[in-house]
């Protein structure tokens, strides 16, 4: 919410001075004689070099041409125009074009003002208009508990569809079963063996290519239970069906309770094996509409280069023609038994996407699966008809350590740490914060004894402590000046116009980048901006906390004069409301005091 410069409402300061650099536009388009100038390009940010101002502008860098002027002669006749704004210190026009401006300090108080009286909706964004988002991560095979490898893409795309909602889209979470691969038979025949097990049979050492892992004792448990030995006298293609249902049901159950450890709730639980249920199933309605649609045809593929796989077949089948649309090669729908490939019932799970009314849509996965973004992106182009907005976020591994040193595996699981280890050793904020700490795309290490050191080099508790520090400041001025009214109202009404130190208006230019920050992170889809933005400002508080350790006139409490004192809280209240802001974001707590 933006108003205008007497209404002094200011919650996004950057789209301000973009509308204001807008009109000035308009006022030069109209003075030649244009209309309808495309300002959609117009861009306001901060500044590179900071030491340039306190926003930069493109307008005369992408206007030129259709004004039919130079970009630096335009330039300068937009700085001419916002030279009179009476927020406007002073513009300049640098190298070809670029416009930098600087900002009265009045107009950064009123900001800090709107930023207070807008308390815990400050930052939140209506870009998305509330269009509806489809966000799909963790969809782990339900062959096991959670690990590590799982975590970080879960807190990724959990981050994500927070951010999203933030930014004003309507987001629904996702969790994509794989409850129909081979993979999951043998998760079948490994609980199997466990229920034999728990019948009092001795199954000896568990046989190679089966899960060793003891966390299927209680399914094997389960299914004597229910059954008794009656599943003993079954052949396979008998016992395997109901196996198969209750493992897959306990697994599931046991994924949900290792996600709700790092409080991560899916909307939506997506069974990969109702693809292929009903006449017609999903698959082959997928099917149907690429064939209606021209898309697939009749013919043989290339071999591939390099040494042939063991199931490569040249035949005749199926094929869908995903290079028409990206992708490098055209790719099978259907196995040489006539049953759909594993692309084709992906195909069909993104249409039954679309089906139920998205078109912004989000994966997270690994990033071992990079090499299949490119037909998906092809299948969602060809089958949406270009109307599908669709997005792969590929998340790199991460190394677990512990001093520096890797970790052992865990033994309970057989061959990898799980999720709930990890939580029960250090605690859901650390991993949540970390998680997204790098980008998605880059490798992360994770050491136990860094994240959970209480100093300034462990990032999530620098930032929680900033928060903390905050909360300390009220309860320090309550105890020592009991007659300070602290109201939101009465901190809106401090004289903001005494923060005129160069630590204090740093802070507050810092705060008002946060609306902005939402945008362009939710837009770039790039949750771990946040994180950064969350441990700069932290940065900048515990710099301007410690400055007043040494120059007394700077604490934020001053016994002598209430005034500097009430705009001094105003400042922490701020810095309180967007550290908490954007650690709701991140899904990490926002501690009132460090123990």
């Amino acid at each position: 919410m933006n108003r205008d410069r007497a209404g002094n409402s200011i919650m996004n300061i950057f789209r301000d001075f973009a509308e204001r650099l807008k009109s000035a536009v308009e006022l030069i388009a109209e003075q030649s004689g244009i209309r309808d100038v495309d300002t959609a390009r117009v861009v306001v940010e901060p500044p590179r070099d900071p030491s340039h101002g306190d926003l930069a502008c493109n307008a005369a860098m992408v206007l030129a041409k259709p004004l039919g002027l130079k970009p630096r002669d335009l330039a300068t006749r937009i700085a001419a125009v916002l030279a009179e704004d009476p927020d406007v210190d002073s513009v300049e026009v640098a190298g070809p074009g670029f416009i930098n401006l600087r900002v009265r300090s009045g107009y950064w108080h009123k900001a800090l003002k709107s930023l207070i009286g807008a308390g815990e909706t400050f930052g939140r964004s209506t870009m998305g208009v509330g269009d509806a988002v489809n966000v799909e991560y963790v969809s782990a095979n339900p062959t096991g508990p959670m690990h590590i490898g799982h975590c970080r893409g879960a807190v990724v795309g959990d981050v994500m569809a927070n951010l999203m909602v933030a930014a004003g889209f309507d987001v629904t979470r996702e969790y994509y079963i794989n409850d129909a691969g081979s993979q999951v038979d043998v998760l079948a025949r490994s609980a199997y063996l466990r229920y034999r097990e728990a019948l009092g049979e001795d199954i000896g050492a568990i046989p190679e290519g089966l899960y060793p892992g003891d966390y299927l004792r209680p399914v094997g448990e389960a299914l004597a239970r229910e059954h008794g030995d009656i599943l003993l006298a079954m052949p396979e293609e008998e016992w395997m069906p109901v196996v198969r249902v209750t493992t897959v049901d306990m697994m599931m159950a046991m994924i949900r309770e290792d996600l709700a450890l790092l409080n991560i709730v899916h909307e939506i639980f997506f069974s990969e094996r109702t693809l292929t249920a009903g006449d017609p199933s999903a698959v082959e309605a997928a099917i149907d509409q690429l064939t209606r649609d021209g898309l697939v045809y009749e013919g043989r593929l290339p071999p591939p280069k390099g040494q042939l796989p063991d199931d490569w077949e040249d035949r005749e089948q199926l094929l869908f023609r995903s290079t028409e649309f990206g992708d490098d090669v055209d790719r099978p729908l259907r196995k040489s038994d006539g049953s759909p490939t594993y692309f084709a019932s992906d195909i069909a799970y993104h249409y039954d996407k679309l089906r139920r009314g998205f078109r912004h849509l989000i994966d997270v996965w690994g990033a071992d699966h990079g090499g299949y973004v490119k037909r998906m992106q092809a299948a969602i182009r060809a089958i949406s008809g270009g109307a599908a907005h669709f997005e792969v976020k590929l998340v790199q591994i991460v190394r677990l350590l512990s001093g520096g040193e890797p970790v052992k595996m865990s033994k309970r699981s057989g061959d990898f740490i799980t999720l709930r280890e990890l939580v029960d050793r250090v605690g859901p904020d650390p991993i949540r914060f970390m998680m997204v700490f790098r980008k998605n795309d880059a490798q992360l290490d994770f050491d136990f004894e860094k994240v959970t050191e209480q100093s300034k080099d462990n990032p999530v508790f620098y930032v929680q402590y900033a928060h903390a520090r905050t909360c300390s400041v009220f309860r320090q001025a309550a105890e020592e000046l009991p007659g300070l009214d602290l109201s939101i109202g009465a901190l809106e009404r401090a004289r903001l116009e005494s923060l005129d130190d160069v630590g204090e208006m740093a802070l507050i230019r810092r705060l008002l980048e946060y609306p902005r920050m939402i945008e362009a992170a939710a837009e770039a889809q790039e949750p771990h901006r946040v994180a950064y933005f969350l441990h700069e400002l932290a940065s900048e508080f515990h710099a301007h906390w410690n400055r007043g350790k040494e120059l007394p006139q700077l604490r934020f409490i001053n016994h002598a004069d209430s005034h500097s004192t009430l705009a001094r809280l105003a400042l922490v209240h701020a810095t309180k409301l967007v550290l908490s802001s954007g650690l709701a974001i991140l899904g990490v707590s926002a501690p009132e005091e460090m123990r």
